[in-house]
């Protein structure tokens, strides 16, 4: 078994926003891994809630791992599902969690043991699968990259029927993630990547999704990031932010 994980943030002078976590519980039952990507606030700060983005992905993805690992008789969506209600009671009554840009994230969240490997994907976090003959198959709720190929994405669109969903206070998006699961046998490794990550295949085209799981086996995660630092100073107008919090975690089985 071999897992590794880097995070980093886009800005120095900014917590990172990302929450990534991996966990072999004793007694050779399996592991898990979470990775969260928190949504990063309008200019105007204005979320109608007294805590940061930082601070609900690392409640939501402790939650989330807990549950993942601890309660094996529900799905992922059933532990996503109870880590936001969790989280959403941990708010206080000065936080209006109705409001469109209340703290949210992506999630990615896989875990396994000797007979299954299950996984849960919400929005444009990335998961790769890749199998025991090498084949790599990504796992992509695609919906933001539907709705930026018709046009400009807007808050309209966001946790709306038509538009994307993320992980905020309501507990019923859980209906909305990719989800499945695969014989334990045929999966030999698993990486999950934030979309700062995945800007190496998504934004500067350096290679496909087989690529990006070559090199994470080669020089792991942290490898993967300094890559796509080093794309961004290079990056023409019109690549979105010059750097994005990136993070990925990376499981052979």
């Amino acid at each position: 078994m071999r897992i590794e994980l880097a995070t980093r943030p886009g800005d120095p002078g900014r917590p990172n926003e990302d929450f990534v976590s991996a966990v072999l519980p004793a007694m050779g039952l399996g592991g898990a891994l979470v990775l969260l990507d928190g949504v990063t606030p309008p200019p105007s700060g204005e979320t109608g809630c007294t805590h940061d983005v930082p601070w609900y992905a690392a409640r939501l993805g402790g939650a989330l791992l807990e549950g993942a690992v601890s309660r094996r008789d529900l799905t992922l969506a059933e532990c996503l599902g109870a880590a936001i209600s969790r989280t959403a009671e941990a708010h206080g009554d000065l936080c209006d969690l109705g409001h469109r840009r209340t703290p949210q994230a992506t999630v990615v969240v896989a875990r396994w043991d000797e007979e299954r490997v299950e996984y849960l994907v919400l929005s444009d976090s990335v998961l790769l699968v890749e199998g025991v003959g090498g084949e790599v198959t990504p796992v992509l709720d695609e919906r933001i990259a539907v709705l930026a190929g018709r046009g400009a994405v807007t808050d309209e669109h966001r946790n709306a029927e038509g538009g994307f969903f993320t992980a905020a206070a309501d507990p019923s998006v859980v209906r909305r993630a990719v989800t499945g699961s695969l014989p334990r046998d045929s999966v030999r490794a698993l990486a999950a990547l934030s979309d700062g990550a995945a800007r190496w295949v998504e934004v500067f085209r350096e290679g496909g999704w087989a690529d990006c799981a070559a090199l994470l086996a080669k020089g792991g995660p942290g490898m993967l990031i300094d890559r796509v630092r080093e794309l961004e100073l290079t990056a023409p107008v019109g690549c979105g932010k010059r750097h994005d919090d990136a993070s990925a975690v990376y499981a052979e089985l």
